[in-house]
């Protein structure tokens, strides 16, 4: 019975040092200052601890469930979510490397970590940062002749929301 429980024991501590690898299996704690940088940060720091927790552990049948048939997937809601960090990453920090990833090639584990740590890397970025910094950030659309800029605003409004 003994090296059973040890046997438990070493497992336990193993998964647990596993998820700790990846963002979020805490929140953070709150930053000391109410800036506009930092109420950024907290509110990516509530995503990605919410995200953790709400795509932890998932099995393959969680992963192809869909509530209706023209619903997305859960698979499909993770790629989307994953497309959201990276696009909120891509604003704060842009790198044209980044781009081109195709989430549905990632396994569920390699999506869930990339979409965490674009998740911590933004909240990271923001930390600090003025109402100035915040305003001059614009979300760039298209190409060329069909090139538009969207405010901050709509980082809130749409993918962090």
């Amino acid at each position: 019975m003994k090296p059973l429980i040890i046997c438990l024991m070493m497992f336990t501590i193993a998964y647990s040092n596993a998820q700790n690898d990846l963002p979020y299996y805490e929140i953070p704690e709150a930053p000391s200052t109410y800036e506009p940088g930092n109420i950024m940060a907290r509110m990516l720091d509530g995503w990605g601890f919410r995200y953790y927790w709400a795509s932890d552990s998932l099995s393959e049948k969680d992963l192809k469930f869909k509530p209706s048939e023209d619903a997305r997937s859960t698979r499909q809601t993770l790629d989307h979510i994953c497309g959201l960090s990276s696009f909120v990453l891509a604003t704060v920090l842009p790198d044209p490397n980044r781009s081109g990833i195709n989430y549905s090639n990632l396994s569920y584990e390699e999506l869930r970590a990339l979409t965490l740590q674009n998740i911590k890397t933004v909240s990271d970025a923001f930390k600090g940062m003025s109402a100035e910094e915040l305003a001059a950030i614009e979300i760039v659309m298209g190409s060329g002749e069909k090139k538009s800029t969207l405010p901050f605003w709509n980082i809130i409004n749409g993918p962090v929301e």
